[in-house]
């Protein structure tokens, strides 16, 4: 689905771009896809997606730490 019309970005491309480096703002994204905003309208969206990309990774690792704390 495209997220972003003006530089033309999918989810794909930002759940990408956030598993490749863990950016911590909309603007590091932009960055890591080679673009930048223009009228902002994805920006919500773009941080949605990244809370939902960090926050799986997160829950994995947490689990990971929870699973070799019993041992």
């Amino acid at each position: 689905m495209i997220v972003c019309s003006c530089n033309v970005l999918t989810d794909q491309d930002v759940r990408s771009a956030v598993k490749a480096g863990r950016p911590r703002s909309t603007g590091q994204v932009y960055g890591r896809l080679g673009c930048s905003p223009k009228c902002g309208r994805c920006a919500l969206t773009i941080r949605r997606l990244m809370d939902e990309a960090l926050g799986t990774a997160r829950a994995a690792s947490c689990k990971d730490c929870a699973r070799s704390s019993e041992t």
